[in-house]
Protein backbone atom coordinates (compact mmCIF):
# COMPACT_ATOMS: atom_id res chain seq x y z
CA UNK A 1 0.00 0.00 0.00
CA UNK A 2 1.27 3.54 -0.49
CA UNK A 3 -0.27 6.72 0.24
CA UNK A 4 -0.98 9.30 -2.88
CA UNK A 5 -2.05 12.80 -1.43
CA UNK A 6 -4.80 14.71 -2.77
CA UNK A 7 -4.74 18.58 -3.76
CA UNK A 8 -2.38 20.49 -1.72
CA UNK A 9 -1.48 17.85 0.85
CA UNK A 10 2.23 16.31 1.09
CA UNK A 11 3.36 12.90 3.00
CA UNK A 12 6.50 13.36 5.35
CA UNK A 13 8.28 10.77 7.75
CA UNK A 14 9.80 12.37 10.40
CA UNK A 15 13.72 12.24 10.23
CA UNK A 16 15.73 9.99 13.02
CA UNK A 17 16.06 12.51 15.88
CA UNK A 18 19.23 12.52 18.24
CA UNK A 19 18.95 10.61 21.37
CA UNK A 20 21.75 11.70 23.64
CA UNK A 21 21.48 15.66 24.89
CA UNK A 22 24.48 18.37 24.72
CA UNK A 23 25.97 16.68 28.06
CA UNK A 24 25.64 12.74 26.66
CA UNK A 25 22.77 12.18 28.66
CA UNK A 26 20.74 9.13 26.83
CA UNK A 27 16.61 10.49 26.95
CA UNK A 28 14.27 7.87 26.82
CA UNK A 29 11.35 8.43 24.20
CA UNK A 30 8.57 9.83 26.18
CA UNK A 31 11.43 12.80 26.88
CA UNK A 32 12.00 13.38 23.53
CA UNK A 33 10.46 16.31 22.00
CA UNK A 34 8.45 15.97 18.26
CA UNK A 35 10.55 16.13 15.66
CA UNK A 36 9.96 19.45 13.15
CA UNK A 37 12.52 18.20 10.18
CA UNK A 38 10.73 15.49 8.07
CA UNK A 39 11.50 14.26 4.08
CA UNK A 40 8.88 14.38 1.70
CA UNK A 41 7.68 11.27 0.55
CA UNK A 42 4.57 12.13 -1.45
CA UNK A 43 3.49 15.23 -2.90
CA UNK A 44 -0.14 15.92 -4.16
CA UNK A 45 -0.81 17.82 -7.65
CA UNK A 46 -1.52 20.69 -6.43
CA UNK A 47 -4.36 22.76 -8.72
CA UNK A 48 -7.36 25.03 -7.40
CA UNK A 49 -7.72 24.07 -3.86
CA UNK A 50 -10.54 26.43 -2.14
CA UNK A 51 -10.33 28.78 -5.16
CA UNK A 52 -7.09 29.85 -5.56
CA UNK A 53 -4.14 28.20 -7.68
CA UNK A 54 -1.61 26.07 -5.88
CA UNK A 55 1.33 25.58 -7.20
CA UNK A 56 3.49 22.70 -4.90
CA UNK A 57 7.00 24.00 -4.00
CA UNK A 58 8.50 21.27 -2.44
CA UNK A 59 9.47 17.59 -4.21
CA UNK A 60 9.92 13.98 -2.93
CA UNK A 61 13.56 13.98 -0.99
CA UNK A 62 13.34 17.38 0.40
CA UNK A 63 14.09 17.89 3.84
CA UNK A 64 11.52 20.53 5.52
CA UNK A 65 10.94 22.14 8.43
CA UNK A 66 6.48 22.35 9.53
CA UNK A 67 4.67 23.30 12.13
CA UNK A 68 4.78 21.45 15.38
CA UNK A 69 1.35 20.33 16.03
CA UNK A 70 -0.06 19.95 12.24
CA UNK A 71 -0.88 17.43 10.10
CA UNK A 72 -2.60 13.88 10.53
CA UNK A 73 -0.60 11.07 11.74
CA UNK A 74 -0.70 7.82 9.86
CA UNK A 75 0.63 4.59 10.79
CA UNK A 76 1.22 2.06 6.97
CA UNK A 77 3.22 -0.87 7.05
CA UNK A 78 4.82 -0.78 10.30
CA UNK A 79 5.81 2.89 9.29
CA UNK A 80 4.42 6.12 10.61
CA UNK A 81 3.78 9.45 8.29
CA UNK A 82 1.91 12.79 8.54
CA UNK A 83 -0.30 14.39 6.14
CA UNK A 84 0.13 17.98 5.93
CA UNK A 85 -0.94 21.32 3.90
CA UNK A 86 2.14 22.57 2.07
CA UNK A 87 1.28 25.75 3.59
CA UNK A 88 1.97 23.86 7.14
CA UNK A 89 5.46 23.39 6.07
CA UNK A 90 7.51 26.32 6.97
CA UNK A 91 10.82 26.07 4.99
CA UNK A 92 12.90 23.09 2.61
CA UNK A 93 16.17 22.65 4.41
CA UNK A 94 19.46 22.90 1.96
Amino acid sequence: MTLRPLGDRVVLKFTEVEETSKGGIILAASAQEKPQIAEVIAVGPGGVVDGKETVMQVKCGDKVILNKYSGTEVKLSNEEFIVVKQSDILAIVE
